[in-house]
């Protein structure tokens, strides 16, 4: 009975798909921003979770030197940012069946001597991401302009059929998959070739995974993996974010962050706040490109 339920639901997203896909090119803005704010009314406790994080958060944000946002209304906030998820899904939805190809030629990339540095030093690259702007264009665009493939790391999908659809897409870019239940092995295999690994390191991580650190002005669980991995390998960390600048996208690169030698759990939190803070500056300036609907602040509110 499973099996069915999941052939139906990938069967209708399937279709969704297959019509976005052919929307003229001049419309995936209107249409796609509709669409996100169809979905917040939709999917009310959704919208609901990403109110009250504006809403905790805007306190540090507005306070922050660098804060760019729009709006100091967590509920004006949440609707541009489901405007920019909606614009983001039909542009996905495009690629997914071959088309929209031209947009990813199309993108602005600043900061690209950073990746090439990293890449010169010969030990593999961690492009160290969040849930930021369409990160899914941001995924195929970077090797595609790098010439080289990008192995993403991601959790595999409950419904096999959805699964498959997505790693279809992303394999046809050129990308390379390394799902999360055997991660490190297979980030130090590539890591082991000079390749490049796409990493979000946005969501929360498990107490046994993670280091406690300051988010947004509130107490947050992240993993280690990203610190790990570059302590172990030698490998380059080089924190990369998409957004959008009136109807196009840009990828800002960061130089190589620089971790400790300082292998005690009070160093290695301290190198897990330095990553966290780049996605915290990103979120600052461009806070409705950030996907404020997942619980970012779970296991830690009472901490």
């Amino acid at each position: 009975m499973k099996g069915i339920i999941w052939f139906f639901q990938v069967a209708v997203f399937y279709c969704c798909t297959l019509a976005f896909a052919f929307i003229p090119a001049g419309l995936i803005r209107p249409v796609g921003c509709f669409t996100g704010r169809l979905g917040g009314i939709l999917i009310a406790k959704r919208r609901r979770v990403a109110v009250e994080n504006i809403r905790l958060a805007l306190p540090f944000m507005t306070n922050h030197p660098d804060w760019n946002g729009p709006s100091q209304d967590p509920e004006e906030l949440a609707r541009m940012m489901f405007c920019h998820l909606g614009m983001s899904f039909v542009e996905t939805c495009r690629l997914y069946h071959g088309r929209g190809k031209e947009a990813l030629e199309r993108i602005e990339i600043r900061g690209w001597e950073h990746l090439e540095a990293a890449k010169a030093r010969g030990k593999g690259v961690i492009v160290l991401t969040g849930h930021c702007g369409n990160w899914e264009l941001a995924a195929l665009t970077i090797p595609r302009r790098f010439n080289s493939a990008m192995s993403v790391v991601a959790r595999r999908q409950n419904n096999p059929y959805l699964n498959k659809m997505v790693e279809k897409m992303r394999l046809n870019y050129g990308n390379q998959i390394i799902y999360k239940n055997n991660a490190l092995k297979n980030m130090l295999t590539v890591i082991r070739k000079n390749g490049l690994i796409g990493l979000l390191a946005d969501q929360a991580a498990f107490p046994k995974d993670g280091a406690l650190i300051d988010f947004l002005g509130r107490k947050a669980w992240a993993t280690k993996a990203p610190v790990l991995v570059a302590r172990r390998s030698g490998t380059a960390v080089v924190p990369a974010f998409i957004h959008r600048e009136a109807d196009r996208h840009v990828i800002e690169m960061h130089p190589e962050l620089v971790f400790s030698d300082d292998t005690s759990e009070e160093g290695v939190a301290l190198d897990v706040q330095n990553y966290s803070r780049t996605i915290e500056d990103f979120v600052v300036r461009h806070p409705v490109d950030w996907y404020w609907v997942h619980r970012r602040w779970k296991r830690a509110e009472n901490l």
